[in-house]
Order: C-alpha cells, then structure tokens, then sequence
C-alpha cells in the first residue's frame, strides 16, 4: 500500500500504487459468493477475542480503533495494495485524485517497520527539501515510527499549512541519518507539465493520473503546437518515469489521446464474463506525429498501461529501463460512514494480452542513466516482484523480474534518456525500432 502524505490524508492507490476504480458496492457483494456455515463459525473466534481484549486489557480500549485494525489487517493480508480506509481517509482520497491536497507532496509505503518514500512529487515541499525515493523514514519529530502502522505515521505527518516537520531518514550507502526540515504546504499538483525542446519537438511530463490529466494533456498539445508555428513540431516525448499511476480512467483516455483505434487495456478478475476492455476513439491529437515515451523503475500502474497500449499499437517508441510491474487494479468500495476499502479486484492485459504484474513493461531502446558518483552502489533497484505480498506473476509466462532504478537527473544536461530521445527525434540516432511500423502492432 501506497500512500501519499497531506494535510488531508491520501490514499488512492497511486503507483506503485495501481489504477483505481469506484465500484457500487451492492453489486458486488450481491455477485460475490455466500460465505459457508463454516466461515460464519469462525468469525466466532473474531468476536471471542474482540470480547476478551474489551474486558480484559490493561487500559480501556478504543473499540472502533480495534475493529478497523481487525479489518485493515485482514485487508493488508492480502496483497501490498489492498486496505482499509475509515472515513477521514476516504476523503482524502477523494480530494488526492482531484488533484488537489495538502501536506508534504511525498509518497510512502511501509516496509520493515519502517515508512519507505517511494516517491517525492514534483514541485513539492519534500521534493525540495531533497528527500529521496528509496529514503527509509525512522523518526518523525525524533519519535521512533518504529512499532506504529502506516495510518499512524501517516497521522503525524500531518498538520496545518506552514507547520514544520523534521523527518530522520536512512540512506542507503550513508552511514548517518539525516535529519530534514519539511515546511508543510497546500499542494495543487499540476499533473501535467510541457515545454518545447529543441525548438521543433514537444515534451510532455505526466507526474501522476488526476482527474485533471487528460484535460492537461489536451491544453498541453494544444499550447505546445501554437507555440510551434508556423515551423510546427517533428515529434512529441510523453516523459512517464517515476509516475507511480493513478486513475484508470485517465490512463485510458491519455492513450487514447494519441490513438485512432483498438483497444487500450483490458481488466479480468476471478469471473471471466466480467472481464472489461476499454477502447480508443478516433482522434489522435498529435496527427500521427512521432512520439517516444520515457519509463524507468519508477513508471508504475496507469504509466504501464499507457506505455503498454502504444507500444502493443507501435504508436510510439518506448525508451529508458523496465518499469515497476504493478498490473493490479484496485476497486474503491464505500462503507457508508464507515468510510471504504481499497481491493484488488482485477489485473489488467495490455492490447496483445501481456500481464506485466511483477515484470514490468520492457522498453523498446534501453537507455540505463548513469548514477552520478556519489550514488554509485547506493541505491537499489526495486519493484512489485520485491514487495511482500504481492499478486504472483501468472503461471506458464515468464518469471518474475525487480524493477530498475529510479534516478532522474534534476539537470537536463545529465538526463541520457532525454537526450537520447530527441537525438531520435531530430534524426541524430538511429534504431529499427523507431519509427514503429504500426501495421506491425497489434490488431485494430
């Protein structure tokens, strides 16, 4: 489970935390099948030791705190992505897929007692602060987090806008903790951003799937070629690495923003005649123009299912290292005012059939981005396939495989991809997978 630290707590399943969907709960409880007289037997034992904690702890319990523990638990039992969520929670997922939250714009899971950052956000407090994905949070405050669960430490995290915090994080390769200072701020993550490179190619940065990503990709499309003029653009770079995913939805209609047909993503849980897929509409919005997309270690969930979609499509070429390999979808279901869950329900299948759960989508170019000296051995390679829990690759494909490295240059001057990418643009590098032959893709 991945969580994205505010004000007003996160926790949409970003990224290394999955595409999300809203189910009607009724529904599905209504198709699921009934539990055995058996089962109904053994939730005894639930309410026997329930009663016994109640009556015979030290110090009076906090019995709602008790039974969302049972429930969280029970849910984190099953996979790294599934949990609980009581109703502050909730709200705040809601208000993080708006695209819109408050807090220190970092990303965060737990692992070994411990709250690792996947990711710090663009732009944010913690990103300016120089937290690092891989970071492995020890203290808040210089109160251990060790012993408390991922809520909790969530729950210290926040707190009012231009508050501070200092979080004591270890670092692989260093010996020390390092202490940092982090100003709490209201955070409007600006999803998509887009600059013209070389003055004929259009780059496009998508930080993370929001309500607002789609919109931003067309404004950016539409800005990017009016700022072209007359010249226009040779080709478009849609930069997805260190996007841990985000809405489905918005994953869908992103690919389809550069497709004219087929089909994008398919989802199928434990019914067969459930299986959803999810097609594009005529309307490519860069007019067929070359496009080469960027993933690294970090591109998780919706990132992999839009690179999944226009590789399998030979749209564009995909080019960097092997992406993070979470192809899970997590379904939304609402308690009422008991606030939700967040279940996996589903894996979804690019266009040609391919899971990438626990391997990860493959480039087409690999482009590995020297670490600079100071990291050399430092940082680890890390992906689905590494978190405890997680959904197994299917049998009879190929085995599971770790992620690769995150890393991305702040100075455009050191970023290798990049600039191998425009170098592919402009003509200056040379491969047979670019241009792709979309008569070679998979079938419309």
């Amino acid at each position: 489970m991945i969580r994205r630290i505010g004000l007003l707590m996160t926790g949409a399943a970003f990224g290394a935390a999955g595409a999300v969907a809203v189910a009607d709960p009724g529904a599905l409880l209504g198709n699921a099948n009934a539990a055995s007289a058996d089962t109904y037997r053994q939730l005894n034992l639930f309410g026997d030791v329930f009663e016994r904690v109640r009556a015979q702890y030290v110090e009076a319990p906090d019995e709602k705190a008790l039974i969302a523990a049972a429930v969280n638990g029970m849910l984190t039992s099953l996979d790294p992505h599934s949990n609980y969520m009581p109703p502050d929670d909730f709200q705040d997922m809601q208000v993080q897929t708006s695209g819109e939250f408050g807090g220190l714009g970092i990303e965060v899971t737990m692992e070994n007692e411990f709250i690792k950052v996947v990711s710090p956000i663009d732009d944010t407090p913690a990103f300016k602060a120089g937290v690092l994905a891989g970071d492995l949070i020890t203290h808040l405050d210089g109160e251990d987090v060790m012993g408390l669960s991922l809520n909790e430490a969530v729950d210290r995290m926040r707190g009012p806008v231009d508050s501070k915090i200092v979080i004591t994080v270890r670092r692989e390769g260093v010996a020390d903790p390092i202490e940092i200072p982090i100003t709490r701020a209201r955070i409007q993550i600006q999803s998509v951003k887009w600059e013209i490179m070389g003055d004929d190619l259009g780059y496009l940065r998508i930080s993370s799937f929001t309500e607002r990503t789609t919109s931003g990709i067309t404004e950016g499309i539409k800005r990017l070629k009016a700022e072209a003029g007359d010249g226009g653009l040779k080709g478009f770079i849609l930069d997805l690495r260190n996007n841990p995913g985000g809405l489905l939805t918005e994953a869908v209609d992103v690919s389809d923003s550069f497709l004219d047909q087929g089909e994008i993503v398919s989802t199928r849980g434990r019914e067969e005649d459930k299986a959803q897929r999810y097609s594009a509409e005529l309307g490519d919005l860069v007019d067929g123009l070359p496009l080469i997309v960027l993933i690294n270690g970090g591109s998780a969930s919706a990132s992999e299912i839009v690179a999944g979609a226009l590789q399998d499509h030979k749209r564009a070429t995909i080019v960097g290292t092997q992406s993070f390999g979470k192809g899970s979808v997590q379904t939304i279901i609402p308690l009422g005012p008991n606030g939700a869950i967040r279940l996996t329900t589903a894996r979804y299948y690019t266009p040609s059939g391919r899971s990438i759960q626990a391997r990860g989508i493959d480039p087409d170019i690999q482009v590995i981005q020297p670490l600079p000296e100071e990291l050399q051995g430092k940082l680890e390679a890390r992906g689905e396939a590494s978190l405890r829990g997680h959904l197994v690759a299917e049998d009879g494909e190929e085995e599971e495989r770790a992620g690769s490295l995150t890393y991305v240059p702040t100075e455009r001057a050191d970023d290798e991809q990049l600039k191998f990418a425009i170098s592919l643009l402009h003509g200056e590098e040379v491969s047979e997978a670019f241009p792709p032959d979309p008569n070679a893709g998979v079938p419309n």
